[in-house]
Order: C-alpha cells, then sequence, then structure tokens
C-alpha cells in the first residue's frame, strides 16, 4: 500500500465545504469518488482541515493510501481529467507511511480579501467581500496585530460537533497582518491551527474596529480565557482562502521532503 501526498486547489463557490456530505458537492467527496474510480475500490482522503462551504483553497493538502502503481505524475493526469474543473490537483508525490495531511500538519495561512472600490468587478464577486462603506484601514491594520502569540480563540469560534470533546480552543498566531493594494485590503493569518469560522470571526471583529464600534484593548479582552459571548459577526465565506499549510522538513534520506510552505499568493490571485 502505498501512502500518496496531494497539493489541490479549487474554487469552493459550488462546494458545501471540504467534509462528505450525503447528497451534497463536496471537495473531499469529489476526490473520492475520482480516485475510487481509479484505484477499482473505496479510497478514504484526509484533508489538513476542513473548509467552510464557500471557502476556497489555493494550495489544500490532502493524504490517502492507494494500492494502484500508477506512477505520480500520471495520478495527477487522471485526477485533472476526472474531476471538475474547479478543482485541480497541482501536485502528487509519494510519502512515508506515517505521513497524515490533517496531524503531521504544524500550521496554515490563511487570506481575507475585501474588495474597497465603489463598484465590484462582477469577476470578483465570488472571491472577496464588497465593502465600500466608511473604515478605518488604518486602525484596522494595526489591531490585526492584537491577534499574534497564543491565545484562547473560543470567543472566535462557532459551534462544533466536537465541542462536547472538551478540546482546547488555545492556538497560536504566528502572524497577523494586513496590507490595501490597489481596492483590495487583504488579511493573511498564519497560526498553528484554527477552529471553526475562526478566521471569519477575527475578520469580522476587524471590520467592527474598523468602524469604530471596537478598539484594541477590547479586541484583547475578546482573547482572554473566559470571555463570554462571542468576538463579533463573521464575514462571508467567499472572501476566504487557504492559501498553504506548513510540515516539519528534515525527513530521513530518501524519504520525501515536506516543504514548510504548500503554497504561495498574490494578493491578485485564498
Amino acid at each position: 500500500m502505498r501512502r500518496i501526498k496531494i497539493t489541490l486547489s479549487y474554487d469552493g463557490t459550488e462546494f458545501h465545504g471540504w467534509q462528505v456530505q450525503p447528497g451534497l458537492p463536496t471537495v473531499q467527496g469529489a476526490l473520492e469518488r475520482v480516485l475510487s474510480e481509479i484505484e477499482g475500490s473505496s479510497v478514504d482522503v484526509h484533508g489538513s482541515g476542513r473548509t467552510d462551504a464557500g471557502v476556497h483553497a489555493l494550495a489544500q493538502v490532502a493524504s490517502f493510501d492507494l494500492r494502484n502503481p500508477i506512477p505520480p505524475d500520471n495520478l495527477r493526469r487522471a485526477m485533472n481529467r476526472l474531476l471538475p474543473r474547479s478543482i485541480r490537483v497541482l501536485d502528487v508525490n509519494e510519502a512515508d507511511a506515517s505521513f497524515h495531511a490533517r496531524f503531521s500538519a504544524a500550521g496554515k495561512t490563511y487570506e481575507y480579501r475585501i474588495y474597497r472600490g465603489e463598484t465590484c468587478p462582477p469577476f470578483l464577486r465570488l472571491y472577496v467581500l464588497h465593502h465600500p462603506y466608511a473604515l478605518d484601514e488604518a486602525a484596522w491594520i494595526d489591531a490585526a496585530g492584537v491577534y499574534q502569540g497564543r491565545h484562547d480563540f473560543s470567543a472566535f469560534a462557532a459551534s462544533d460537533e466536537k465541542d462536547e470533546l472538551g478540546h482546547s480552543k488555545v492556538r497560536t498566531i504566528f502572524s497577523s497582518g494586513a496590507e490595501r493594494t490597489g481596492d483590495l485590503l487583504v488579511y493573511r493569518v498564519h497560526g498553528s491551527g484554527f477552529l471553526k469560522h475562526m478566521v471569519r470571526m477575527m475578520v469580522g471583529s476587524l471590520l467592527e474596529v474598523g468602524k469604530g464600534n471596537l478598539d484594541g484593548a477590547a479586541l484583547a479582552l475578546r482573547l482572554m480565557p473566559g470571555f463570554e459571548g462571542k468576538a463579533g459577526p463573521s464575514v462571508p465565506a467567499s472572501g476566504l482562502f487557504l492559501v498553504s499549510v506548513d510540515y516539519p522538513s528534515g525527513t530521513k534520506p530518501g524519504q520525501p521532503r515536506y516543504d514548510a510552505r504548500a503554497g504561495t499568493s498574490s494578493p491578485g490571485s485564498v
């Protein structure tokens, strides 16, 4: 049995998220259907994480096992031939049997894009939040740094079926910042892991700062253990992109090397 690691990109507009849901189109479901056809038997695909309905990915990572001896590059071509055009497999590699797309991941980078111009071009409407209204962008950008460090993000998480397990909602944010390029205000965050709707609520809270409804101190208060309620509104999924997934380097000789960056992006390109 071979362990395979793939890097893929997808437009999440037409999918009900990553995770398989009966009767609904999902990214995981599309991958498992295609791979099961290639393998001739059922194939379980594990992603680095679950993106929500409407969220896009520039470089999601997934892993699965195959018996089929098809070479990696031929597998990539076969998958792209069978998958919908909204999903493209960028890279296929043999991986060590211990590799798991989710459990081996060391961090992720997300990007959220806000279009600030008065009229949003129609070809951008599915990939941005259109917000042409008054906004203190300097305060917005300055407040983004409040998220850096190790914090309790309970107030920034939507309810999840796993909540009953009592898992910690403490996460480490390595970097958090934003910049304006033309009519795009782009927020980028790199962290050890993310909770359900976490980035969307982080951006929603920053918008409240830009509107003058919150300040940096109030934002920091929402990161304190025991804060009651939710931090702020969750922005729409359409502007959110999974940019890259981190994996440890320094694997043993003869094994594939897991690059710290699975992909890159620019404000014009989640």
